[in-house]
């Protein structure tokens, strides 16, 4: 392990991150920061060396003791923790006997204080970076929970510049809630275990911190299901948490929220879609005339569909998917679609180049990894990804040429997602055929980033002043 000393500063590492033998109490200070081999090749030469540099003439130009001076400077290389050390700029000159310049121990050294140019002024830093001085106790801790029909989620975040966050804790499982619940119309009994544990795991997360506000909620499963208010009851007695059913108008405009500063200022319009596990939330948003910081101020129509990859995997089928098949459920939601009666709101900017798609679900995220073939799903690559049509188009016939095993094999798929894939991919070719677009932005991200976003735009953290890290 190589480790982090520095010239300017050398910093003890932690005990047993290197193996180099701590000098002795006592030792000569001219050793210092030596590697051990010994002081004999030192000592040695060191009066050879001082009489040589007597003995030589001086001329008129400042060499002699000086330019030896000059040469053991250059050459006093010292070796400290596994790596090269040289000496710093600005050493003190040797003493009129030709005696070697001292240097004090490593853990004494300090910054160079030799007369020089006066440094240029440091950089004012932005309000980003005086927020990430202040320690995370000191900052005001925001958290999000979103039980939806495939997964449970948790964020933990504490605000950092204006209309931003820094995540500090995170939760992912896939409890598949709805699991059956499109056949029975009830919650089943092993996949509310399977919520209640992975809630449980959220309760103590929460617990362990000082939270200044949160909002926990439950989405379509809840909201569909015949005993899903007992299963929020039962949630609060064993995990501690109690839930907030929250209605389709508001799970679109948190979706919206979420994904706010992937719509870029020259954006004309958008069509943000969140396909879900039990249902698939569709926003269209105009911002051809004004902008406002909220983006959800912006949705001209909205719909919720009482469709998503759960739910329609179950009524068509996900491990075996045939070309009719797929079919079957892309015309399933255009059908869907079509009664949708706000559908051409966005009709005057559809075909302008400043309109475009943005889909914020596992499908699409999905679509991405496989798109960049990626050995393993990784989110800062996929996160506002842009795909053009062409490629999603390839990617959607790629996935649908797979048979199961090929898509369990896949990376960005997996066990978990191999089954409902498919269903999603047709979700996104209906969404596709209504608001026929050139562009797709991919967004890993969703509802909790738009309650965290809510939640401190409400707060008004981001409306105070950080000066020296601290608020005012």
């Amino acid at each position: 392990m190589r480790c982090a000393c520095s010239v300017r500063k050398v910093r003890a590492a932690p005990e047993g991150s290197c193996k180099v033998k701590d000098r002795e109490p006592g030792a000569d200070a001219s050793d210092a920061g030596v590697s051990g081999d010994g002081p004999s090749r030192h000592s040695a030469g060191r009066s050879q060396k001082g009489r040589q540099a007597a003995a030589r003439p001086v001329n008129g130009h400042g060499q002699g003791d000086a330019a030896q001076h000059k040469a053991k400077t250059r050459k006093r290389r010292k070796r400290r923790r596994g790596r090269k050390v040289f000496a710093r700029d600005g050493a003190q000159p040797a003493a009129a006997g030709g005696q070697a310049e001292t240097a004090s121990p490593p853990a004494q050294l300090k910054p160079n204080t030799a007369p020089g140019p006066a440094p240029k002024p440091a950089p004012r830093p932005d309000q980003a970076e005086l927020a990430r001085r202040v320690p995370t106790a000191e900052l005001p801790v925001f958290a999000a929970l979103d039980l939806g029909t495939n997964n449970c989620r948790l964020l933990v975040a504490v605000p950092g510049r204006p209309g931003q966050f820094r995540v500090i804790d995170a939760f992912s499982r896939i409890v598949r809630l709805g699991e059956g619940l499109s056949a029975s119309g009830r919650l089943g009994q092993p996949a509310m275990d399977r919520a209640v544990e992975a809630l449980k795991v959220c309760s103590d997360k929460l617990r362990n911190r000082k939270i200044r506000q949160a909002r926990l909620i439950a989405t379509e499963a809840c909201r569909t299901a015949a005993n899903g208010a007992e299963f929020i009851d039962r949630v609060e007695r064993e995990a501690g948490l109690k839930l907030e059913i929250i209605d389709r108008q508001t799970e679109a405009r948190l979706a919206v929220s979420g994904c706010g500063s992937l719509v870029e200022r020259d954006t004309d319009g958008v069509v943000l879609f969140d396909i879900g596990g039990g249902s698939s939330e569709i926003a269209l948003i105009d911002v051809s005339r004004h902008r406002s910081p909220r983006l959800a101020n912006h949705i001209v129509s909205w719909t919720s569909l009482p469709v998503g990859v759960v739910s329609l995997a179950e009524r068509f089928g996900g491990r075996t998917v045939t070309r009719e098949i797929f079919a079957a459920m892309v015309e399933d939601v255009a059908a869907r679609l079509r009664a949708f009666d706000g559908r051409n709101r966005l009709s005057h900017i559809v075909s302008s180049p400043k309109f475009h798609l943005l889909g914020t679900s596992g499908t699409v995220t999905t679509l991405a990894g496989v798109h960049l073939e990626l050995d393993r799903y990784d989110r800062r690559r996929v996160d506002g990804l842009w795909m053009d049509g062409s490629s999603v188009d390839r990617m959607v016939e790629k996935v649908l040429g797979w048979d199961f095993q090929q898509r369990v094999a896949n990376p960005c798929i997996g066990a978990d997602r191999a089954d409902l894939v498919l269903a999603g991919c047709a979700i996104l070719e209906a969404i596709r055929a209504v608001w026929p677009s050139e562009r797709l932005r991919v967004a890993d991200r969703g509802l909790r980033e738009g309650i965290l976003s809510e939640l401190m735009a409400d707060d008004g953290v981001w409306r105070r002043n950080w000066r020296n890290g601290q608020q005012r």
